[in-house]
């Protein structure tokens, strides 16, 4: 096969895992926009949520009535347990950053160590709902003009385009909401300015609690799109979370926008460099380009400066 294509499949890849990490980074990003605060915990969400998609499905009987049931109720449920948090832990440190970084770092370890005792050291996966194998073609330029053929392995599977479009879809809604809603305006307005949005009757606390369970539930939403890919382990919070704080940091802290763009950035060079050469470069690069943000853009590439 000539390079073309193995190209295109490694891009293939990339857009999967910039799938994942933008739906992860986007509720990271919210968090710290409209709160403030730094949520060191945000990766033991995303496990979770691909833990309990492995319980939910089991539960519901397996296949792909497992699955929905899971994808429906799992981020429903990591977001109540992530309001139950804010509610009993973070409003009593008062929001707090550096308070709220300690608060955030023992929800981490309590969730871990929960998880460890009630599901155990394995990774377990869970069934795709589909996942046919699906032919990709190329562009082949001969003595006649353009044609295409399907070269021997360059495919993918149906469930893999599913997680591209399903995070499309979630990040359009998002946008959706924050720019188009009552409630966005109300996020936003607590986001300008606190103290004036109490002023004038936004209940602040409530705010923040929906934002934390919001930001929550989108990375339970990305560990059960993962979870037929990698299995579930309860260690699997940490990577992720390095991850979307990469991202979070070249895009621009609490730009949505710019958490987008770094995720496909991200997620492209991860493919890639993973697919050509080795999974270590693509960690290095991802966090060389941190530091070279951090040197020549310190807001990121959307975030605004500081005045």
């Amino acid at each position: 096969m000539e390079f073309g294509p193995y190209l295109m499949l490694a891009a293939l890849e990339g857009a999967v895992t910039a799938a994942v990490l933008a739906l992860m980074a986007a509720g990271l990003s919210l968090v710290f926009g409209v709160m403030r605060v730094v949520n060191v915990a945000h990766g033991e969400f995303y496990m979770l949520g691909a833990v309990l998609a492995f319980v939910v499905a089991g539960m519901a009987g397996g296949g792909a009535l497992g699955f929905v049931a899971a994808l429906v109720a799992v981020p429903l449920i990591v977001a109540a347990l992530a309001v139950a948090a804010d509610v009993t832990v973070l409003k009593r440190v008062g929001y707090d950053p550096e308070r709220t970084i300690v608060a955030t770092i023992g929800i981490l370890y309590i969730v871990q160590q929960v998880t460890l005792m009630g599901y155990g050291p394995d990774a377990r996966p869970v069934a795709a709902p589909f996942n046919q194998r699906i032919a990709l073609p190329w562009v082949e330029w001969g003595a006649g003009g353009p044609s295409l053929y399907w070269p021997w392995g360059l495919s993918i599977t149906s469930y893999k385009l599913f997680v591209i479009g399903a995070a499309v879809v979630v990040l359009a809604l998002l946008w959706v909401l924050m720019t188009r809603t009552r409630i966005g305006l109300v996020m936003r307005a607590t986001q300008l300015d606190r103290e004036t949005a109490q002023a004038f009757g936004i209940p602040v606390e409530r705010v923040y609690a929906l934002v934390f369970g919001l930001g929550a539930g989108l990375a339970a939403l990305a560990g059960v799109l993962i979870v037929p890919i990698q299995q579930a382990h309860y260690l699997m919070g940490g990577d992720a979370l390095l991850l979307s704080f990469i991202v979070v940091i070249i895009g621009g802290l609490g730009s949505l926008s710019g958490t987008l763009i770094a995720a496909l950035l991200i997620g492209l060079s991860d493919g890639i460099l993973s697919v050509f050469f080795s999974p270590t470069l693509a960690k290095i690069v991802a966090t060389l380009l941190v530091a070279l943000v951090l040197v020549f853009r310190p807001q990121g590439l959307m975030g605004k400066p500081a005045r």
